[in-house]
């Protein structure tokens, strides 16, 4: 099994980034693991031209096509992200929405390999899950319109810094056991 771990977050060293880390070690003990982040990738905003509706290909070639070979090599797909404003990250949004030539809703549109299975953990600084049950739509939403089968969340509420992570270990490494 290939596993790709996306930390969604721009910041490679806080809290997301850790969890992240955690994820890529737990499932390390049974898969060939990639973890990136958002930011090892420089991409442009899409356009909204729609040319892609026609050619099922982005008229701008860059890290966003790069971060879709990532997609397409993996089994598995773990997106972790925090909460900006009760939703995800700009930059990860960026890249959802560059990933137009994928969707399934026009037709010509491009595809990956069927079976991908994509899993969900997100993080917020406040006590409530509402806002982690957003920000798993979001992400469950960009799934389906990838056709990645969508296998499993976690809401982490409380979290603000990387030392907040780690008495959470346990939790997030039994939210690994599920990922198959």
């Amino acid at each position: 099994m290939k596993a790709l771990v996306v930390n969604c977050s721009p910041v490679r060293t806080g809290a997301t980034a850790a969890v992240a880390g955690i994820i890529s070690e737990k499932l390390a003990e049974r898969a060939d693991v990639k973890c990136v982040c958002i930011d090892d990738y420089e991409f442009a905003f899409c356009r909204g031209c729609r040319s892609c509706h026609k050619t099922a290909e982005c008229v701008m070639s860059d890290g966003a096509q790069e971060l879709m070979t990532e997609f397409e090599a993996a089994d598995v797909i773990v997106c972790v992200s925090p909460s900006y404003w009760a939703d995800v990250p700009g930059q990860f949004k960026a890249f959802i929405d560059r990933c137009t030539p994928w969707c399934n809703t026009h037709e010509p549109h491009a595809s990956l390999t069927h079976g991908k299975r994509g899993y969900s953990v997100v993080l917020r600084t406040g006590p409530g899950m509402r806002e982690c049950e957003r920000l798993i739509e979001t992400i469950e939403h960009f799934y389906g319109h990838l056709e990645i089968e969508c296998r499993g969340s976690l809401g982490l509420c409380s979290v603000e810094y990387k030392e907040n992570v780690e008495p959470r270990r346990a939790e997030i490494m039994s939210f690994c056991e599920r990922i198959v």
